[in-house]
């Protein structure tokens, strides 16, 4: 597993990378800013996860994840955002930018092997094939193409009627979206997508953090699927 850091500031990224390496994973590679990594990435880097400081000079990381999700060799990268920044605006936006995650500094131990295991979890189950997909529910491939998209929008107005559930003091509510998310995922063979929802149902108290994250990836997932799907099948 290669993960990859990127920060302007050379002692906070060698305080991550020292995080990282602790969680067992030694194969990891810096860049000090939004350019230099964007760089390494047209040269052909693939990292299996990337932190990324959000405020640094000549391309920030707001603007490197948004390279990253419009480039399709490199969208299902997981990216978490690291920030002093803690406000509930700046944290959405990046969520809804398409990150895997979000870290205020200073680094907590804890957060950091939290993305990490889930990055290995998420890899270790692939999506299904889009044609035993398509054989296991005995439909054609335009159908399920209206699928994936139905349920790609679907995922984009959870994140923020879960967000205004938890904060009305309904969890239970909150609940019952998430419970269809995973009915969805399961139905779809999104595998990874499925086993990250059940991990959130799985806890005691739903964290609105690790919602939104979750929330995040499984749209990247989707999106991901519906491309293959393209691709089988040669739809434009």
């Amino acid at each position: 597993m290669k993960v990859l850091v990127v920060d302007d500031d050379v002692v906070s990224r060698m305080v991550l990378m020292h995080l990282i390496d602790s969680c067992g994973v030694h194969d990891i590679v810096e860049a000090e800013d939004g350019a230099a990594a964007w760089e390494q990435l047209e040269g052909g880097l693939r990292p299996s996860l990337c932190f990324c400081d959000l405020r640094m000079p000549r391309l920030s990381g707001m603007e490197l994840l948004q390279k990253i999700r419009s480039d399709s060799t490199l969208d299902a990268m997981p990216l978490v955002l690291v920030s002093s920044a803690n406000d509930q605006d700046t944290v959405r936006d990046a969520v809804q930018a398409g990150a895997a995650g979000y870290i205020v500094k200073p680094f907590q131990p804890e957060q950091v092997r939290q993305h990490i295991d889930a990055c290995f979890d998420i890899s270790a189950l692939p999506a299904e094939v889009p044609r035993d997909t398509l054989q296991r529910l005995g439909i054609d491939s335009e159908r399920l193409l209206a699928y994936l998209t139905g349920f790609q929008g679907q995922v984009g107005a959870a994140s923020e009627q879960v967000d205004a559930l938890l904060a009305r003091g309904e969890p239970a509510q909150a609940r019952q979206q998430l419970e269809r998310l995973h009915l969805g995922c399961r139905t779809l063979g999104l595998h990874g997508a499925e086993a990250g929802m059940m991990a959130l149902l799985q806890a005691s108290v739903l964290d609105g953090g690790q919602i939104q994250a979750a929330l995040a990836a499984l749209a990247r997932s989707v999106a991901q699927q519906a491309r293959r799907l393209r691709q089988q099948e040669g739809i434009d």
